[in-house]
Parts: C-alpha cells; sequence; structure tokens
C-alpha cells in the first residue's frame, strides 16, 4: 500500500510561481517564505518540491471537501446567506500548535495526521458546488497559497460557471502570486494572528510578509476580510489588539474584522476557551480604532449585536445573524443602506465579481 508521501509525489504537476537559481536550484514564490529548494528537496511546505531542476506542485486531489454557508469562511459582506463550496489539499507553511484544520495542514509533519486523497478534476469540483447550490467556491483547510496552481484551475471552471472564488489564507504571500490570483480570485481572508513578530516565529513565519500581503489585498481589489483568534495569554492584550486594529484601520476602515473565540485543540491544550467577554473587549477596542464593521464569532447569540452589520450612517441593523443563520437582510442588492443610502462595502447581489465590489 503506498504512504501518503508516495501518493503526493505522483499527484503533482511542474509549477509556475517559481525561478531558477545557480545549478538546479530553484525558488518558489508562492508564499513569503521564498524557499531556495536544492534539487530533490521539498520547501518548507513538504509539498511543492524541486526534481531536476523544476518546481513540482500538488494537483488532481482533494482532501477535504464541504459545503457551508458562506459566514463560516467568515465573509459576513458576501452574499450573505448564500453557501460556499470548500475543499483542500494537504500542507501549510507554517506549524500553528492550535491549528483547527492540523490533520490535512499538518498531514506531513505529524505522524497522527491523515488525510486520504481523492483523485477529482476542476470540472468535476465545479460540477459538485453547482449541484449543492454554492455562490462561491473557496479554497481552505490547508494553506491555499501553498497550492495556489491547483485552485487556479478550479477557479477557471468556477468563473465560467458564475461562481465566486476565494481564499481562506494566513495571508503569508508574496506579490508574484497574488498577481497569478488576481484575475481568477475575488474574496481572500487573512488570518492575522498577532502583531507580534516573536509570537510569529512561534508558528513558523514572520510578521512583516503578512502585512504587506494584507495592504497588496486590499489594495490589488480582492474582496477583503481579516479575522484575529483571540488566544488568552497569547494574543488577547489590548495593546496587541489595538495595534492589529489600528493597523487594519490605517489601511481601510472598512476591512471588516472578525475577532473570534479559541477552542482547545490539536497541541494547544494549556489556555482556557476564550471568554465572551475578551471578544467584548476586542471589538470595542476595533471600533474605537475607527473600524465600522468590527463582528465577534465562534461564540453565537453570547456576544449581543457583534454578530450583526449596521450601517455606519444611520445605525441601523442591515444584516442580523445568529452563529452563521440570517435571521434578517435589508443591504440593496446595489450595496447600500436602505434608510439613508450609505454605501456598505462588500458584495451584495449574486452572481457578481470583486471587480464590483466597493472596497475602499
Amino acid at each position: 500500500m503506498a504512504t501518503l508521501a508516495e501518493d503526493l509525489e505522483r499527484s503533482v504537476r511542474e509549477g509556475i510561481l517559481w525561478t531558477p537559481l545557480e545549478g538546479k536550484r530553484i525558488r518558489c514564490v508562492a508564499c513569503g517564505h521564498r524557499c531556495p529548494i536544492p534539487e530533490g528537496q521539498p520547501g518548507v511546505c513538504k509539498v511543492r518540491f524541486n526534481q531536476g531542476g523544476k518546481l513540482y506542485v500538488p494537483w488532481g486531489y482533494v482532501t477535504s471537501v464541504q459545503c457551508d454557508p458562506i459566514e463560516k469562511k467568515p465573509f459576513n459582506h458576501v452574499l450573505p446567506g448564500a453557501l460556499a463550496f470548500s475543499f483542500g489539499m494537504l500542507g501549510c507553511d507554517l506549524h500553528c500548535s492550535y491549528c483547527q484544520n492540523w490533520v490535512t495542514s499538518q498531514a506531513l509533519r505529524d505522524p497522527r495526521a491523515a488525510a486520504p486523497l481523492r483523485r477529482v478534476t476542476p470540472e468535476e469540483l465545479v460540477q459538485a458546488a453547482l449541484a449543492v447550490g454554492a455562490a462561491a467556491v473557496v479554497s481552505t483547510y490547508n494553506e491555499p497559497l501553498i497550492t495556489a496552481e491547483w485552485a487556479v484551475a478550479v477557479f477557471q471552471q468556477a468563473r465560467k460557471a458564475g461562481l465566486l472564488t476565494g481564499f481562506v489564507s494566513n495571508g503569508k504571500a508574496t506579490p508574484e502570486v497574488l498577481e497569478y490570483l488576481r484575475p481568477w480570485t475575488d474574496l481572500y481572508k487573512v488570518d492575522l494572528k498577532s502583531f507580534d513578530d516573536r509570537h510569529y516565529h512561534e508558528l513558523g513565519g514572520r510578521l512583516q510578509p503578512i502585512l504587506d500581503s494584507v495592504r497588496l489585498i486590499q489594495r490589488m481589489g480582492f474582496w477583503l476580510e481579516v479575522v484575529t483568534l483571540v488566544v488568552p495569554g497569547f494574543n488577547d492584550s489590548d495593546d496587541e489588539l489595538r495595534s492589529i486594529a489600528e493597523f487594519l484601520a490605517g489601511i481601510s476602515q472598512d476591512i471588516p474584522w472578525h475577532v473570534t473565540a479559541f477552542h482547545k485543540d490539536y497541541k494547544m491544550l494549556d489556555p482556557d476557551n476564550t471568554p465572551a467577554e475578551t471578544l467584548t473587549r476586542a471589538a470595542l477596542i476595533g471600533r474605537q480604532a475607527g473600524l465600522r464593521y468590527v463582528y465577534a464569532g465562534n461564540l453565537p447569540g453570547s456576544v449581543g449585536d457583534l454578530e450583526d452589520t449596521r450601517c455606519p450612517g444611520c445605525g441601523e441593523c442591515l444584516v442580523r445573524r445568529r452563529g452563521y443563520r440570517i435571521l434578517d437582510h435589508r443591504v440593496t442588492p446595489e450595496g447600500r443602506c436602505p434608510s439613508c443610502q450609505t454605501v456598505i462595502p462588500g458584495i451584495w447581489a449574486e452572481r457578481v465579481t470583486a471587480d464590483t465590489a466597493s472596497n475602499a
């Protein structure tokens, strides 16, 4: 019986996101590590590797497929109540000790992880999305940057079918990969995990590439929403939360910021789960920093109106939520408050691309 590594070696195709170096060394530019990879070796992600002086990348399989409310990604300013068809592969360029998708993201680092491959074509994935009535196709579960070539192949078919497309990512991108994705990708959710470079080192990365990517993602016109999983004792201080909120507000006050509750998982079992009071405090910090759309997630019904979208002009409740359920939706298809006509940035009408979104 073939091992997971052997299965992966057969499920590849020559990649696009790389440049040659001296000899048979190459540089991968799919993520912010920019790995220089010797011949016969993989990059940090373990799934992109150098064979004969060429980069080979994951292709032709999925390990996870699920159809969820788009609010679960979370995208709160994209077609409220719509379904998002999510798919994932294997691997990640970070190694977060609290990863909730560790069975797929850490499959090549942790022998406890096991996620069998399912062979599939881009066309088959999109047909499955259409069959369940999804409005969007989203690359997630592993880090989609390291499987970007496969995601684009799927997104090209999804666009032909009139579907939105999106990434759920740690945001450790490069200008090269964002240029590659932009023609085919509408939505981009970034996990901004901390504002402390020491914390990012614990997770296997650096802070600056994520900050640079957030700025560039917004500037390039992807529809951007940002999530911070608030972990007690890790990133829940007022100073760190304020730094994150002020950074985002300095780019655009209209970027939705989701502060979500940590639940014990994987290797991080010591901190208590995040209480609702911490999320309320984080949301208040976000609003004081000038962010117009701050949401508290993962604790449905416990955070007051912090699940709802309110008009920054007149204060009217425009989208009322409980968890992933939409209880009321009053934003006009043109993306305005029906009472005062304030523009509410996002994607509010069916079958549109992010090029029509109001992304201030």
